[in-house]
């Protein structure tokens, strides 16, 4: 996977626009206008600020279905996805919670989003929906069927869940990449707000030899120079809530913040490999 390509530029900043709850789910308000409108203004926000692309969620739809959205979600979803693609001019993504890769993949393919983001591509995860197996056999197959190139970015050990099984960072890596066909990874901390630590972000990126490493959850524009160096990207959602808060709206201010803070990193990393890469002069 490209990231330049995909989002025209090597370490990109992914703001998250959290959906308020849609149709079907336990805290449905029956105003689908209003979800709308939220929406809008969030990826408004976010664009304005800087970020290079946007991932929209069915976050506060919880309790998540454990695999399979209700079919209002996903008509919801295509709707908001379609308007908020024609309202900025960034890439945009999708994750369907808690595990829907599936209905996540056929909403990218109709309203032409360019990736999806999928809890747990590979593997088994005890998490409080269940036992969440991973998909990859179905998706990546769906993916074929639709005859789309949409990119996959698959977590790994993911947030709010435990490993039934192997939970060794660098084969869970390895086996998301190599037989999961993950186009890029994402590491998060134990829970939303929490980031992942310096040092597992490097082991990640070892493991993954090449294959993008995003952070998932936790990056602040303190903390986002330090982690940015051992990663290629990060989605952000909480930090760039009025005062931090995740159920408040997106504050601009806080967007340009994190965005500048990130980009100060992304600049010296690109100057070091630059460097490291010219051949000095022979003699």
């Amino acid at each position: 996977m490209n990231l330049n390509q995909l989002f025209n530029t090597a370490n990109p900043i992914i703001g998250v626009v959290h959906l308020l709850p849609l149709p079907t789910s336990a805290r449905w308000g029956g105003n689908l206008t209003a979800v709308i409108e939220r929406a809008e203004q969030e990826a408004t926000a976010l664009a304005a600020g800087g970020v290079d692309g946007i991932i929209v969620e069915n976050f506060f739809d919880a309790p998540f279905a454990k695999d399979h959205v209700d079919p209002a979600v996903v008509s919801a979803m295509t709707l908001i996805v379609d308007r908020l693609k024609n309202l900025v001019v960034l890439p945009v993504g999708l994750n369907v919670l808690r595990n829907d890769g599936r209905s996540a993949m056929a909403i990218a393919a109709c309203v032409k989003a360019q990736f999806i983001r999928v809890n747990v591509l590979t593997g088994i995860m005890a998490t409080d929906q269940g036992m969440i197996e991973g998909q990859a056999h179905q998706l990546l197959r769906y993916r074929r069927e639709l005859g789309s190139d949409i990119a996959i970015l698959a977590d790994v050990l993911v947030k709010h869940a435990l490993p039934l099984g192997n939970a060794n960072l660098t084969t869970v890596v390895q086996d998301t990449i190599e037989r999961g066909l993950a186009d890029g990874v994402i590491l998060s901390g134990w829970s939303t707000g929490n980031a992942p630590s310096f040092e597992d972000l490097e082991l990640a990126t070892t493991a993954a030899k090449g294959t993008p490493v995003l952070i998932g959850s936790g990056a602040t524009w303190e903390n986002i120079g330090q982690l940015m160096k051992a990663a290629d990207g990060v989605i952000v959602a909480s930090s760039l809530k009025r005062h931090g808060n995740i159920n408040e709206p997106i504050d601009p201010i806080r967007v340009s913040q994190f965005v500048e803070a990130a980009r100060e990193v992304s600049l010296a990393k690109e100057t070091s490999q630059s460097i490291s890469s010219m051949k000095l002069p022979q003699k």
